[in-house]
């Protein structure tokens, strides 16, 4: 019975789709929302338990909750680093940056005793932080949206960065596996061919830092060689004004929970303009609606405001990566859980109410850990022995590394949290099978028959994301949530 429904729901949206390539599941649009800086204990580390204290929102877990390797009592009490975890409340949604740097990453989990957050945070925290709040982490009363999300469709808890390290990275491996091959050499951004920090892109008229590029491939290439529509979408992407020559400028901003003006735009958090050939050096518009997600000047590089477009003109791309703007990214220091819940949630809400919902997965990922404390110490399963920047084992130490493997690539990193919104989400589910940031990209070339990045691409190693899902069944329910709140809203 379970199979005739979706063989039923199958044949009726072929006709739909029989303009694009086939998918080997029955999801037809791959809605990728990444934001910035959270680790898996940072917004998870008690759930599904939460405090609920009076004048927040409240959350209570439904029966049967999986428990997820989070936070246990004996942990918070006897914890390994000289400060002990502890909860922060809804009215400190916005907290001073941490260290999220290749090096002091590795340093913090000291070969495994993953005792030396704090001792990072102390070293490098900026004038007026404080240290302790390293250890700190939110529950179901400030993060509501994802604990509810969580609650009614699938998460992982065993989800990690591709490598350690900052935003730039993170987002690399989300779309090529792979940090090597970027130049020019840049100290302590590009070492030895690879990025391992935050430089911006080269290919980008709106950049104002140091700029670097890579020249391999991403899954841009892969998904344009196959026909597939497809886009990055960010939020500040569209310029603000033009110089006599042309040249964009990017400089629109908004106000985030504390009041304070940001900019919506972050150069380096979109890298697809790090590649010559997926690049929009000029944040050109797309020529109309309908090219939205094909070739054209836009190159596949937007703004959000191209999204909802596209979505509501019935041209929405195979795959979309959305990127929020940067006061609702999430990324501490100038944003938080607050602002973040607001994007995630209207974003959601109008996706699931959208005509692509029956076929369509959204994936909720993060980029990096910020450097926020998080227990479980990663799995390495790629070496790398640069004696200035690998210190995770000892000076030099992040394994032995093979012949030929491309250095300063040093993973898996933290890990980060991994949520699944889909009615062909498995409900109330907790994946604890290994998986990381190229497992999104390996899901993504699997369902279009796409093939693989290559040269050392970590989408060769990467785990599954099938565990996520049940094809076999349709579950047409919406969750629509309190874009203030997180909290459920009834629905008819």
């Amino acid at each position: 019975m379970k199979f005739a429904v979706a063989v039923l729901f199958l044949s009726v949206t072929v006709g739909a789709y029989a303009k694009t390539p086939p998918t080997q599941t029955p999801i037809k649009h791959v809605v990728v929302i990444f934001q910035e800086n959270v680790s898996f204990d940072h917004y998870f580390a008690t759930y599904p338990h939460a405090t609920n204290p009076p004048g927040e929102p409240s959350f209570h877990a439904l029966p049967d909750t999986p428990t997820v390797n989070g936070l246990t009592p004996a942990l918070i009490k006897h914890n390994p680093n000289a400060v002990a975890p502890f909860r922060l409340d809804r009215d400190r949604a916005v907290t001073c940056d941490q260290d999220h740097r290749y090096t002091p990453e590795q340093y913090a989990y000291h070969g495994g005793l993953v005792d030396r957050f704090l001792a990072v945070a102390r070293k490098h925290a900026a004038p007026g932080c404080n240290p302790r709040v390293v250890m700190g982490y939110y529950d179901g009363n400030t993060v509501t949206a994802l604990w509810n999300y969580a609650q009614h469709f699938a998460m992982s808890d065993n989800f990690f960065g591709s490598t350690f390290g900052p935003s730039t990275p993170g987002a690399i491996n989300l779309i090529s596996g792979q940090t090597h091959g970027a130049a020019p050499e840049i100290e302590e951004h590009v070492v030895n061919g690879t990025m391992i920090a935050d430089p911006d892109p080269a290919f980008d008229e709106c950049a104002h830092y140091k700029t670097a590029s890579f020249s391999g491939r991403n899954v841009g290439n892969l998904l344009d060689a196959k026909g597939v529509t497809w886009g990055w979408f960010q939020g500040g992407f569209r310029p603000t004004a033009r110089q006599r020559n042309g040249t964009p400028v990017c400089d629109s901003m908004h106000k985030n929970a504390a009041g304070v003006s940001v900019h919506d735009y972050v150069a380096h958090h979109e890298p697809f303009q790090y590649y010559q050939s997926t690049a929009n050096p000029r944040h050109l518009p797309p020529t109309s609606v309908g090219r939205i997600g094909h070739d054209g000047p836009a190159n596949h590089q937007y703004g959000l405001e191209d999204f909802w477009n596209a979505l509501d003109h019935g041209n929405l791309p195979a795959v979309s990566y959305l990127k929020a703007r940067g006061y609702q990214d999430g990324h501490a220091g100038y944003s938080g859980p607050i602002d973040a819940q607001h994007f995630l949630v209207k974003t959601i809400n109008r996706l699931e109410q959208s005509k692509y919902w029956p076929s369509m997965a959204i994936i909720i990922a993060w980029d990096d850990s910020d450097g926020w404390y998080d227990h479980v110490m990663p799995p390495i399963v790629n070496h790398s022995a640069d004696p200035k920047h690998d210190v995770l084992l000892g000076k030099a130490m992040c394994g032995e590394p093979l012949d030929g493997a491309y250095p300063d690539r040093c993973g898996y990193g933290p890990r980060l949290p991994l949520l699944v919104i889909s009615p062909w989400a498995r409900q109330n589910f907790v994946d604890h099978s290994l998986t990381d940031q190229t497992s999104i990209l390996r899901f993504i070339e699997d369902n279009w028959d796409l093939g693989r990045i290559g040269d050392q691409s970590f989408d060769a190693k990467a785990g599954t994301l099938a565990h996520l899902f049940d094809f076999s069944r349709i579950n047409m329910r919406r969750l629509i949530l309190n874009p203030k709140t997180g909290e459920p809203i009834a629905q008819p």
